[in-house]
């Protein structure tokens, strides 16, 4: 056993890069300036995530606005509001082509969307029940890359060619992910398995409820709450991680599958779409170890031990707080709670509603003496969608994929951009800081490392 932890000792050593290092050789970590600001790596018209400005120098925070296409979302949403419509179809329209439909173009566009959401034949039973997974992101990611045989020109990068590949993968990503949820549920959960056909005349927010509910049933207000949690998280930028990695994929050369399946590995991570399920995990652990809900005093005390680590998870993060480029305020975020406060009023949840804008409120004040910082900590959107699907009775396992559900529109954007603008692949530099070492002749060489690999291989 000492063998194998001096094995893993002299590997972890042997990939350890000391910080000072960086500093020396000013690399930029994470892309990150000095100031958290992002390193500019490229140009977008698809999305602005507006946080701050900087005024001679200086970083200077301001309140957050989303922009699709130059158009606010908030703008989108109060206009779909009024009217008592779906806008998540109006805003893959307007990321896609630039410019707003008008109702005829949408009316055609949702039944577009709508006539492609069937899955080819046999692909649900041969694919995705064959082959069951409990994490039903990796089943996504999966089956993206499965369903690259059905296409009779999946190389061809033509803008036109890849447009087609990107609304019939739009249009499947919510049947895919219900059918991967409802064969986990069946395989194991030792549950029913119900499938059922998608209705080609549901927007995305109602076809995802009825293909998740055994009954089918959801109210108006259910859809309409989803229909907008899809249109705030729909893009962020070309600087997100699974943006990004849509962007370096797509300026490889390589096809629309792998490449969004690269989204999907990416928004995958807890530090990117997989923050939500953090949230609800987290909420969860606080509500437990918390005994008056309403008491600011018993909460900032047990929030001041997460960020020492010595609560909850160990990491000193509280999930769905902060952001890289919103600072006062997530725009998403405000939205989603406005919308979640008269949900939780109606299936009596306030008490729960209320902690989370005591956390929201108290965070930036526990942060500040804690840390000692006097950064800006807005809450993020996470910090809210998770709450709401919870009360949609959305299961956690769900969140990150309906993320994906929204955010493939954006990198379906930014990969026909990409495509169209690009034009030179994506290749940084990474220093070389390992020091030169002779050739040990084959007699000379340590064993023992084989012990090592067979204990994790579990052989």
């Amino acid at each position: 056993m000492e063998n194998i932890k001096e094995q893993l000792k002299e590997i972890t050593d042997d990939n350890y890069i000391k910080s000072e290092l960086y500093e020396k050789f000013n690399v930029k970590r994470g892309l990150r300036n000095s100031d958290g600001t992002g390193v500019l790596v490229g140009l977008t018209r698809v999305g602005e995530v507006h946080g701050y400005i900087v005024d001679e120098g200086e970083k200077v925070a301001v309140p957050g606005k989303l922009y699709y296409r130059g158009v606010d979302v908030e703008d989108i949403t109060s206009a779909a509001a009024k009217d008592g419509r779906f806008c998540f179809e109006e805003t893959i329209y307007l990321l896609l082509f630039g410019r707003l439909p008008n109702r005829k173009q949408l009316l055609d566009f949702t039944e577009l969307l709508g006539s492609n959401r069937a899955l080819p034949k046999n692909f649900a039973e041969d694919v995705i029940m064959r082959a069951p997974s409990k994490d039903i992101m990796n089943k996504l990611g999966s089956s993206i890359f499965a369903l690259y045989p059905f296409d009779e020109a999946p190389e061809d990068q033509s803008p036109e060619n890849v447009l087609r590949q990107c609304i019939n993968l739009i249009a499947r990503f919510p049947t895919i992910v219900a059918y991967a949820y409802m064969s986990k549920k069946h395989y194991f959960d030792n549950e029913s398995l119900v499938i059922h056909p998608s209705d080609p005349t549901f927007s995305t927010a109602e076809t995802l409820l009825s293909l998740i509910r055994p009954d089918q049933k959801y109210t108006e207000y259910e859809a309409q709450l989803l229909d907008l949690a899809l249109v705030l998280h729909a893009e962020h930028g070309g600087g997100n991680n699974s943006t990004f990695a849509v962007h370096v994929v797509s300026s490889a050369d390589t096809d629309t599958y792998s490449t969004i399946a690269s989204g999907i590995g990416s928004l995958k991570g807890f530090k990117h779409g997989g923050a939500n399920a953090k949230v609800i995990s987290m909420m969860d652990n606080i509500m437990k170890n918390v005994k008056n809900w309403e008491s600011e005093e018993e909460v900032s005390a047990y929030l001041e031990k997460i960020l020492k680590g010595e609560a909850y998870d160990g990491t000193r993060l509280i999930y769905g707080q902060g952001h890289a480029v919103y600072t006062i305020t997530d725009p998403r975020a405000i939205l989603l709670r406005d919308k979640a406060e008269a949900l939780a009023e109606e299936k009596g949840l306030m008490k729960e509603f209320n902690l989370h804008r005591l956390i929201e409120r108290l965070v930036p004040v526990v942060f500040k003496r804690v840390k000692g910082s006097d950064k800006e900590i807005c809450t993020n959107v996470d910090f809210y969608s998770g709450f709401v699907y919870k009360m949609l009775g959305i299961p956690a396992e769900l969140n990150t994929p309906i993320f994906a559900i929204s955010r493939i529109a954006g990198w379906c954007a930014h990969r026909l951009e990409e495509i169209i603008t690009g034009g030179r692949i994506i290749r940084p530099a990474y220093k070389c800081v390992q020091q030169r070492n002779e050739y040990i002749e084959i007699e000379k060489r340590k064993d023992g490392l084989l012990l090592w690999l067979k204990k994790i291989l579990h052989i």
